[in-house]
């Protein structure tokens, strides 16, 4: 049988199957810690646990309208106001299942073949295979540790061309934590002043931010960013919520609003209803307590891991201002990630991820979403694998 030529241009996500691969060799009885995952190894709040609970004995076990009840897009709604003072109505929202399914829902309705969306590398896996599959051309824009492994106005403005359809902005930014701050953004949007670009802002860890810096979304650093932005946002990382499947876009554009209602309608329908309810509270700020909690707590985990990495010599990383990542600099032992990681996981039972998943050789992904003796140990066994080869 003959599987779709699409397919061919499809790659399997790196991070996936390096997180499969550790789970088989623990299987198998090796001792295997694993890194790869960008997953809280937090639970549920309890609160958003009993949410779901009583939405199933209320009997909210049916079908809901496609883009989500209302009630859930009207806390989407406050959260925004609440904060970073965007107005948004309820023709603005659609929830669907995981940023990832947002997403792939917004190249599918806006790319035609050959349009351009400039991402900036290192990027998370998802976006170049999302982009070529839904026939756009994903086009980079390199950045480095000097950086914070952030893009410069100047670079945005080289990279566009007549093709160019939108940018893509990750901040807090999977796999390095780099954090665009208000300034770095008011630029990139002067930049696309007078174009029709539109700037797709995934705003996944905006919770997870460190060092008592505040975050600051796309869309409010201007009207003409706000009305150009499409902000796509969820629970799984801040509020451990992964297995739930809760993303959504919030736009004033609303062409774009009703085309993925249109396309998520023949896909997907809606997403499942208890996670619908579940997600009010966590919208709404009743498990804030619990989201900070967590946030300290990464917070403790990146300095444990940024100094001692940094005390590994051949090995340095920037230190990440948010999410759970360290993207780490190996150019001075070896410039091929992969087989350093396959190594890594062969001789010290150590899994991460290669820069090269993520466009960017040299280096690999570190998660420290995992507990603080887990990566002391983990990196231990990295230092023994630096200094044996």
């Amino acid at each position: 049988m003959k599987i779709a030529q699409r397919m061919e241009n499809l790659s399997p996500s790196v991070t996936m199957a390096i997180t499969a691969l550790g789970r088989e060799l623990k299987a198998q009885g090796r001792d295997i810690l694993s890194f790869s995952a960008g997953e809280p190894d937090f639970d549920t709040p309890e609160i958003i646990k009993l949410a779901a609970v009583n939405a199933v004995n209320a009997g909210h076990t049916k079908y809901t309208a496609v883009e989500g009840i209302v009630t859930t897009k009207q806390a989407i709604i406050n959260k925004l106001k609440k904060d970073h003072g965007l107005e948004y109505n309820l023709e603005h929202i659609v929830i669907s299942n995981g940023a990832k399914h947002s997403l792939f829902n917004l190249f599918q309705l806006l790319l035609d073949e050959g349009d351009e969306v400039i991402i900036p590398a290192p990027y998370w896996v998802t976006y170049p295979e999302q982009v070529k599959y839904s026939g756009g051309v994903p086009v980079f824009i390199d950045t480095d540790d000097s950086t914070e492994f952030k893009i410069s106005a100047e670079q945005l403005k080289a990279a566009i061309t007549p093709k160019t359809k939108a940018i893509l902005l990750n901040t807090p930014s999977n796999p390095t934590g780099a954090v665009y701050t208000k300034k770095e953004l008011t630029a990139i949007g002067k930049v696309l002043e007078g174009t029709d670009i539109l700037v797709l802002s995934d705003e996944m860890y905006e919770k997870i931010i460190f060092d008592g810096k505040q975050f600051t979304a796309a869309a409010s650093v201007s009207e003409d960013m706000y009305q150009r932005t499409v902000t796509i946002n969820g629970l799984s990382k801040a509020v451990a919520m992964t297995g739930w499947r809760f993303g959504y876009i919030a736009t004033p554009k609303i062409e774009i609003v009703k085309a993925m209602i249109k396309l998520q309608g023949q896909v997907t329908s809606n997403i499942n209803s208890i996670t619908q309810y579940a997600a009010i509270p966590a919208l709404n700020g009743d498990a804030d307590a619990d989201i900070e909690k967590m946030r300290v707590e990464f917070e403790k985990r990146r300095n444990v891991a940024v100094k001692a990495i940094n005390e590994i010599k051949g090995l340095s990383c920037v230190k990440p201002k948010g999410a759970f990542y360290l993207f780490i600099n190996i150019k001075e032992i070896t410039n091929n990630s992969v087989t350093f990681c396959e190594q890594l996981l062969e001789q010290e039972g150590v899994a991460v991820v290669p820069g090269l998943a993520f466009g960017m050789e040299g280096y690999f992904r570190f998660s420290f979403a995992t507990d603080l003796e887990s990566i002391e140990k983990g990196i231990a066994r990295i230092k023994k694998f630096v200094e044996k080869n």
